[in-house]
């Protein structure tokens, strides 16, 4: 049986939707269960009527700017609740997925971020997300890490919901073009991982570790919303005329800096037999909303 945490957020929903799908047993759960708290961890896992073989952590803190005046349970449920998990898994010997992120980067890279480069975080989620990774492997090093980026989709606030709702509002935005990355659904995630349970179950070697993740090719945030215009007109999502305008980070503060180069590597997963679909593909698809119909 597959436990997933975190299964009210974005991914761990369309999770969630994907396992339903697919008639796989599994059982879901949120704040209910306190990943801060190992016993209540553990018993959960022993009033399972079947053994769990499979967790995929998705619980995290991810509110950016939130983190750097709440960095106490930041630091809890990304970093200790993640440690907790991982010993959790060893003990009932349980294999994990973690759930991490290209803000472990400081993103003043020029070609893309590869899992053996060096981690430098430039803010608390960051590395909290990062000290989360070393607890987990340091704990549990039969587990799997995957860092992904720019994640969009249906449960949840993110960029594309944010875009599209602007769109049909406003006749004008000003978007960033001086942070580049590779946009991510949600569902090419959450296949990506269920891919990777089943080819391990059935005896492909794929070893622990660190992998990356995100669709592929990479474009600014300024370069997105215009895709996210031009197809969401094309799929009926916008209704009206909307100029876009590139814009610096600069004219934007926030509480953190963000990454201005987020592209990661994905030549490791590629090779384990994963898919990659691009960014462009997968952001129409998403826009159709045909996935589980």
């Amino acid at each position: 049986m597959i436990w997933v945490t975190g299964n009210k957020g974005m991914l761990g929903t369309e999770i969630s939707r994907l396992l339903e799908k697919n008639n796989i047993t599994f059982a879901g759960t949120d704040s209910e269960v306190d990943i801060c708290d190992p016993s209540a961890l553990m018993s959960f896992a022993n009033k399972q009527s079947k053994p769990i073989t499979w967790i995929i952590n998705c619980a995290a803190y991810t509110a950016v700017d939130k983190a750097e005046d709440d960095i106490e349970n930041c630091r809890n449920l990304n970093t200790r609740g993640a440690a907790n998990i991982a010993v959790l898994a060893k003990n009932i010997g349980a294999k994990l997925i973690h759930i991490s992120t290209d803000y472990v980067f400081n993103g003043l890279a020029n070609k893309p971020y590869t899992e053996e480069d060096d981690t430098d975080p430039i803010g608390i989620y960051g590395l909290t997300k990062r000290d989360g990774e070393i607890a987990v492997l340091e704990h549990n090093p039969n587990s799997y890490i995957i860092r992904t980026a720019w994640l969009y989709g249906e449960y949840g606030n993110n960029f594309v919901h944010t875009m599209l709702k602007l769109m049909n509002e406003r006749d004008e935005l000003k978007i960033v073009d001086d942070q580049r990355g590779s946009p991510t659904w949600s569902y090419d995630l959450a296949f990506t991982i269920l891919s990777m349970i089943q080819n391990a179950t059935s005896g492909k070697n794929i070893p622990f570790g660190i992998y990356h993740f995100t669709n592929e090719g990479n474009i600014t945030w300024f370069d997105f919303s215009k895709e996210i215009y031009k197809q969401g007109r094309e799929n009926g999502r916008i209704n009206k005329d909307c100029v876009l305008k590139p814009c610096t980070s600069v004219e934007y503060p926030s509480r953190v800096k963000r990454p201005f180069y987020s592209v990661l590597d994905k030549n490791k997963i590629k090779t384990s037999g994963i898919s990659v679909p691009t960014w462009d593909i997968s952001l129409n698809n998403y826009l159709k909303q045909g996935i589980y119909e």
